[in-house]
């Protein structure tokens, strides 16, 4: 799922009645640029401009990917001046993804997540 166009939700408000914590956590986790955010501020805190430079990424992109981190509470800012500075608010996020890898590597890569569908296809 893209993040929805009002302020960077990773799970919008009718959807999130019916999802799960862990879901929803699983959600914002399930995109290769959240990944990658994560996975650089996990070397340490960053701005946006230093998001964008480092990852390749327009800073509406970040912008936004950042505020579905945000609003899943994995990632939190500290104002200094008129710069923020971006980290991980929880370090278990790590371990959670050390453990992904593992199971990837002893699965030999062969967990399949829910291929992509044309929009508007359900899932039977």
């Amino acid at each position: 799922m893209a993040i929805d166009s009002d302020g960077g939700r990773c799970v919008s408000a009718d959807i999130a009645a019916g999802v799960s914590p862990a879901a929803a956590m699983f959600h914002s986790l399930a995109d290769e640029t959240r990944l990658r955010i994560v996975q650089r501020l996990a070397r340490g805190e960053a701005r946006v401009v230093d998001l964008t430079t480092q990852l390749g990424l327009a800073q509406s992109t970040v912008s936004k990917h950042l505020a579905c981190l945000r609003d899943c509470g994995l990632v939190g800012y500290r104002a200094e001046g008129r710069q923020s500075f971006y980290s991980l608010t929880r370090p278990e996020l790590m371990d959670l993804l050390a453990s992904a890898e593992q199971l990837l590597a002893a699965t030999g890569h062969a967990v399949a997540l829910c291929p992509v569908r044309e929009a508007g296809e359900t899932v039977s």
